[in-house]
Parts: structure tokens; sequence; C-alpha cells
């Protein structure tokens, strides 16, 4: 299989806590969505439009996921001067030789359905003249980004889901509800235990579908909500589900920065419409690029970093001056910066990169199907090799749309095949020992470890360090074994944090997102393939793919 097994307690652990049905309330239903952004409620309209009942638990507000902070909107191939073989080669291009071909063309192939879909349900997309508007984002050769209300898009889309979840009479919402493990029996996935208002229910599912987004909060700098803290990752590891490409970390080149205020994403959008990112002398940072401000995300966040670096500052600037008339064709942004006495029309806005997609993620296919039976995972938290090393902007909602879709379609088929089954009891073993520990110290330390170390640009030593501190501080959170949702989203957030420093720290090539100072340069000789994790007997293994998923039919004659 690969490496020998890495023993971290974290790594190793197959369930954060013992359950047992007999003393814990179960409720049933035909299939568990775990998330409720775009892909997650995809998922579950589709599930219940074929006929089974569905239970969506959110942590979170279903207004507070990452879809609703989304900004750019849908690349879909709609436009006169567009084709789906100029988006497949741009996204091929930006995924850096490790987008799967058919994968891309998948995809690409049902942005134009996708976005008829959403309308459908009453997302109403920016028109002029009564044809769809198309914005021009970052990696892209030309506009094909469909947006909504400016740069309110991902709210927009998520208002409208919101309403078509809560009408639709098979499906139960709940919010508030944070899912702590996965339960097999056998090899197959048939439910979950959560903790809602700190008391333990437990979930039986024929299908269970985790659309729980990203990880931006495991790095001090984010556009990422606070929600995103990848639990979908940590629970499909720990149920045995395979990850991939998680070095792969895309790191967005515009958040405001305001020292001690939150960050705010900028939208590529406005460099799309002619902002210009300076330095403090008001120096373009991005003039010696062919593409210029709309270059990738990964150079410009890389070139915004070295100026920073070079001219001793905390931040540079995006100048919105060139834009027409930008306080009305980007109102929400002018409102937030305008909460800073920031005029957008006239003032530069000062902004810095932050951690903002995980590209990688628990393998799957096009459907969802992860390999571990009777379990899908979709958008964010999912890697089915559509961006490859790098995403091409707005891609992302793509993929949520068609795959949450699709996995909730075949998850209602799988539900009615297997159905719920009583779930076994998990053993629990109390720990021996029980530190004190500041969960909010460790996860502070955490951010900025992370963003220190595993951030724009890595180095061998750098990443050396985070492993063996992480691992240090696991070791802490097993032996204290809280039982808060605090605690297990720490510990979900300090697994992924290792995968993610052990994937990069093996990785030695620069390559999309993933720069290494002390190995610049792109091997596709040694590297032109993915670093796979599953949680073994003992510890973590790894090993170098490709490896192709349970199900390709949704591919079958695709070249």
């Amino acid at each position: 299989m690969g490496d020998a097994p890495e023993s971290a307690p974290l790594l190793a652990a197959s369930h954060l806590g013992g359950f047992d049905p007999r003393r814990t309330p179960v409720l049933t239903t035909d299939v568990l969505v775990i998330g409720g952004g775009l892909a997650g409620a995809s998922a579950a309209l589709a599930a219940a439009g074929a006929g089974v009942s569905v239970l969506l638990l959110s942590k979170t507000p279903l207004t507070e996921t990452n879809t609703a902070y989304a900004q750019g909107g849908i690349a879909a191939v709609l436009g006169p001067d567009d084709s789906d073989e100029l988006h497949i080669a741009d996204t091929l291009r930006v995924g850096s030789g490790l987008a799967d071909p058919a994968v891309v063309r998948h995809f690409v192939a049902g942005g134009r359905d996708a976005v008829r879909r959403l309308e459908s349900l009453g997302t109403r997309f920016d028109r002029s003249d009564g044809a769809l508007m198309l914005g021009r984002e970052g990696g892209h050769s030309v506009a094909r980004v469909v947006h909504a209300d400016g740069t309110r898009s991902g709210w927009v889309m998520q208002e409208t889901l919101l309403r078509r979840l809560r009408e639709h009479p098979a499906i139960t919402l709940r919010e508030g509800a944070f899912v702590r493990d996965l339960i097999r029996d056998g090899d197959r996935c048939v439910g979950a235990v959560a903790l809602i208002d700190d008391q333990e229910l437990a979930i039986t599912a024929g299908a269970v579908v985790v659309a729980t987004g990203g990880a931006g909060q495991i790095f001090r700098e984010t556009t990422n909500p606070a929600g995103a803290c990848a639990d979908g990752l940590g629970l499909a590891y720990r149920a045995g589900a395979v990850l991939a490409d998680l070095e792969f970390v895309q790191f967005h080149p515009t958040t405001l920065y305001i020292a001690g205020a939150s960050r705010y994403l900028i939208s590529e959008v406005v460099r799309g419409a002619g902002a210009v990112l300076r330095d403090r002398n008001g120096d373009p940072i991005m003039a010696g690029h062919p593409q210029g401000d709309l270059a990738p995300r990964d150079v410009v966040s890389r070139a915004i970093l070295q100026r920073m670096v070079a001219l001793g500052d905390t931040h540079v600037y995006l100048d919105m001056t060139p834009v027409r008339d930008p306080r009305a064709m980007f109102p929400e942004i002018a409102r937030i910066c305008a909460a800073f006495d920031i005029d957008i029309a006239t003032q530069p806005i000062p902004v810095r990169p932050g951690a903002h997609y995980m590209i990688g993620g628990v393998v799957a296919d096009v459907e969802g199907r992860t390999m571990v039976p009777g379990l899908y995972a979709v958008g964010e938290c999912a890697c089915t090799s559509f961006h490859g090393a790098n995403r091409l902007a707005s891609n992302s909602l793509l993929e949520a749309a068609l795959a949450g879709e699709r996995a909730g379609q075949v998850a209602a088929e799988d539900a009615r095949t297997f159905g719920p089954r009583s779930l076994p009891p998990v053993p629990f073993t109390a720990p021996s020992s029980a530190p004190r520990i500041q969960l909010d110290d460790m996860l502070y330390s955490l951010k900025s470890l992370m963003w220190r170390h595993v951030g724009l640009l890595r180095t061998g030593a750098g990443l050396a360090d985070a492993r063996e501190r992480i691992d240090l501080w696991g070791r802490y959170l097993v032996r204290a074994a809280l039982p808060t949702r605090q605690s297990h989203e720490l510990a979900n957030m300090l697994t992924v944090a290792a995968l993610i420093a052990r994937a990069a720290g093996e990785r030695t090539e620069s390559r999309g997102t993933h720069y290494r100072v002390d190995h610049p340069q792109r091997d596709d000789a040694a590297w032109c393939r993915q670093i796979l994790f599953r949680r073994g007997p003992d510890g973590v293994e790894s090993w170098r793919g490709p490896l192709r998923v349970p199900s390709d039919r949704a591919l079958e004659g695709i070249a």
C-alpha cells in the first residue's frame, strides 16, 4: 500500500466516542444529508424528489454556509465566444496536470443544465436585455461566470434553495446539529451520531451524503465562515474513506484586511471589471504577468505575499478607480468597505491573501460515491479530480450543483435497496489520564502554525515542525476526550491539518496551489499523480494514485 502507518492517536482513531443504541435516542430516515450549502441542498432536493424521506443536518444556521458567502457565481458555457472545449482547456491548464479530463468534460458539459435548474428553482441571475450577464474571473479565457445580484451570487442561490428545502414535505431540516461520527455496519455506512443541544442523537439511514464544505478555519487568515472546520473530511476519514490532494489548498488573493476585523472576500469579478492590485507606492503588482490581475489565484496570491515581504508591509491595495461607477456595480463590497470609512470609488481597499478553498477531500466519483458503500461526498469536502492541483474560479459551484443533484438521486436508489438498519454499538475506551486543555488556545496555535508553515510558501523543515506540533496537540486532545462540540470540531481540524502537512511534505515539487520554496520546480516525471490517505489499523496509510472509485457509470463514453 505504500508508506508505513503513522500512528498519531487522532490519525489512528476510528471514532471520537462510543455509542450505545440502547441508551441513545435513534431517528430513522431514508437519506441523511450533512450540510446545507449548494451541494447538500441539491442532494436533499433530488433525493426527496425521488420519493424518499430526507433528514438534513447543519451545525450552523443554513444562512451561514460556504455557499452563502460565495460571490463570483457559476462558470458555464453560455456566451457566443465560448465553447466546451475552451472551458475544458482553461480548467485543465489551471489544474496543472492533475485534473481528470473525463471528469472535467462531464462537469463542463453540465453547466448549462445547472444554470437552468437553479433558475427553475427560482434563482434570479443577473440579466441585461433578457440575456444572462457573464463575468470574467482569474484563469478564464472569456467571460463565462453567471452571477446574481452582483457579488451576492452565493447568497441568492442559498436563499432560493432554503425556501425550496423548507417547503418540501419529505425533507426535515435541523440546524445546530453537529455530527461527531459516522457509523459503519461491516463495510457499509449506516448512520451517524450527532450532538444537538449538547445531547447525543443517533440517525440510521439507507444512505449518508456528506456535504460539509471546506476547511478554511484551519488557517489564521481565511475567507470562510466560522463553520468551515474540515468536519466532513474528518468524519469520512475515520469511517474509512480515502482522502486525496490535501496538499492543494487555494488561497484567494484579495480579502479585506483591517486589523482586528473579520476578513471579507473581495470577489475576483472586481478585477475582471478593471480593478488593479498595487503596493503602497502605487506600483502595479501583476504588470509583468501575461494575464495581469486575472492570472490564476495561486500566482496572484504569491505575488502579493512576495511584495508584502519585500516592502515589509501587512497588505497591498486593490485600486477600483478604473472601474466605471464601482459603487453601483458592486454595492455589497461598497457597503462593507464604507463601514470602515473606505469609499471604493476614490480610495484603495487594503487586501491580503487568505485560505479560500479546499481542493482536496474525500475521493468520490461524479455521482458522489466514495470508497465506503452507503457514503457519498459532494461539494468542497469531496475530491472528484475536477480541479486537479488548482481550482478554476467559479467551477466549485458548478461541481456542487451537478454532483449534489446526482448524488441525491443515487443515494435515494441506495436507500430503497438497502434501507435503514439497526445501528451496531461502538465501544468506547475511557482515557487513562486527562490533562487540562485550553481548547481556544490550542485552536489559535493551530491556525497560526498552519498559516506560518503550511500556507502559501512551504519548506520541508517547516512542514516537519508542523507535523510534530500537531501530533503533540492531538495526543493531548485524545487523552482529554472532552465530550463537547468544540473538542470534536478541533479534533477534525487537527486530523485534517496533520494530513495536509504530511501531503505537503511528501510532494517535493511545486504545482498548482502547492509551492515548496525548497523545491520550486514542477516535476511531472515523479509527481503527476495524487497522494492518497486512508486510516489503517494503526494509523494513516498513504500511497500515490491515481485511484478509481467504485462506479464510473456517469463517465461512460466520455473521452
